[in-house]
């Protein structure tokens, strides 16, 4: 059956007016100019036989007509993009977009993906920052998400990956002869450096001090509080106070001696609520990149695990619990 179309260049127009306001702009975005963008609306309008907009000093203002098929429109448009976004991926088998937070990627995955890039120089990684709460920037294939550990499990998109543990850390030179405090009462001395999670538990400093038996001001003067976890542990480097960090994330800074814990007692380590997973996208089920990628990502993990020399991250499936190891961290 064959399909009768509207004219395509004339709804190209018709959109950028819509969502720039202005026959100017649209025109700038189209290349083209403001007389052409007039011109290709005046054929749609003749074409469906109906006014779809006026034009106002300044702005424009959609009749009826106009507005209904804006969302028509709209939707019929994003759906041509993806199909291009889809045959640009189909057409470079060879990259695989992945997303990361931002705190994961530069303290933990950036130092390692040299090593998936000497095993498979075939397959091009393309890293792209993105947070749990927010969509990436463009479309990813695989996403590592930290996630609580009911919906952690594994399906046919998804691969639970690691939880963590989460303690206190700080430079050396905030602790006497650079070693950690056998008296947790010594964090009373110390500053504190605070995230602002949102609420209580593993990332609050009044949790984690109740748990100690301790009492202070939830924050004292001159202390610092910051949203993100990367920039605490940046501080935490530069001497700047102690910091609430996640294992994983801070393996490397302790085999280095640029962090240590800041507390002796093993037990004080709180067992992070979250798991990191990979999950991919339902296209990409069975895809070899995807089945390589997650395969070596987890084979990171546990080889982090295995030499490390500080409280250590459960591998989920099989984990290896919290031990202390006496091998040297893999650069």
């Amino acid at each position: 059956m064959s399909r009768t179309l509207p004219p395509l260049a004339p709804l190209l127009a018709f959109d950028a007016v819509i969502r720039h306001g202005s026959f100017t702009r649209a025109a700038a975005e189209l290349g083209v100019t403001q007389s052409a963008v007039s011109h290709q609306l005046k054929r749609l309008e003749q074409h469906l036989g109906t006014p779809l907009l006026e034009r106002l000093n300044p702005g424009i203002r959609l009749t009826e007509a106009g507005r209904a098929l804006a969302g028509d429109v709209g939707t019929a448009l994003d759906g041509l993009a993806a199909l291009e976004s889809h045959r640009r991926r189909r057409a470079d088998r060879s990259t695989l977009t992945v997303s990361a937070g931002a705190a994961l990627s530069n303290w933990w995955l950036i130092r390692r993906l040299p090593r998936f890039a000497a095993a498979h120089p075939a397959i091009t990684i393309d890293l792209v920052p993105s947070e749990n709460g927010s969509s990436p920037a463009q479309p990813v294939d695989v996403r590592i998400l930290w996630m609580p550990g009911d919906e952690a499990r594994r399906t046919t998109t998804q691969t639970p990956l690691f939880s963590e543990r989460v303690f206190p850390v700080c430079a050396p030179s905030l602790l006497p002869a650079g070693q950690p405090l056998a008296d947790t009462a010594g964090l009373l001395r110390l500053p504190l450096i605070h995230k602002d999670s949102g609420g209580a538990g593993e990332w609050s400093w009044p949790v984690w001090l109740r748990r100690l038996g301790l009492q202070r001001p939830e924050m004292k003067s001159g202390e610092l509080r910051f949203s993100e976890i990367g920039l605490s542990l940046t501080a935490a480097i530069n001497g700047i106070g102690v910091a609430l960090c996640r294992s994983l994330l801070v393996h490397d800074a302790l085999s280095e001696g640029r962090l240590v814990p800041a507390l002796a007692d093993e037990s004080v380590v709180m067992a992070s609520s979250k798991v990191h997973v990979a999950r991919w996208a339902p296209r990409l089920i069975g895809d070899r990149r995807v089945t390589l990628f997650v395969a070596w990502l987890a084979r990171e993990v546990e080889r982090t695990v295995t030499a490390i020399e500080v409280p250590s991250p459960d591998i989920v499936e099989g984990g290896t619990g919290f031990s202390r190891r006496s091998a040297t961290a893999p650069g």
